[in-house]
């Protein structure tokens, strides 16, 4: 059983920046892979970012590639979305999640409670 929590989110201006942070509980948390999902209102919930057991290896959306700069810290138990640059369609409810496998952007088994993210213009 893993637990996610995460914090970070405001209202920012356009070309400005963001951290997230996702605090994890639970003897587990180093073996999974991390990511990343937002979801804007009035659509559906979609994957930004992957981050590897030990954080060596990331994957993005293309929309965010370059922007965007997933990072975990297991001795803390704390996964990190930095957010640069950031534009008007990056606002969503920002989710992070323990993955089913490394590469995957569905197969979820854990899921946070969100933190929201607003990006005026």
């Amino acid at each position: 059983q893993v637990q996610l929590v995460e914090s970070g989110g405001g209202l920012v201006e356009a070309g400005g920046s963001l951290r997230l942070s996702c605090a994890a509980s639970g003897r587990t948390f180093s073996k999974y892979a991390m990511g990343w999902f937002r979801q804007a209102p009035g659509k559906e919930r979609e994957f930004v970012a992957g981050i590897s057991w030990n954080g060596d290896r990331t994957y993005y959306r293309d929309s965010v590639k370059g922007r965007f700069t997933g990072s975990r810290d297991n001795g803390k138990n704390t996964v990190y979305l930095q957010m640069n640059s950031l534009k008007p369609e990056d606002t969503a409810v920002y989710y992070c999640a323990a993955l089913s496998q490394w590469g995957s952007r569905e197969e979820v088994d854990y899921w946070g409670q969100g933190t929201q993210v607003t990006v005026s213009s």
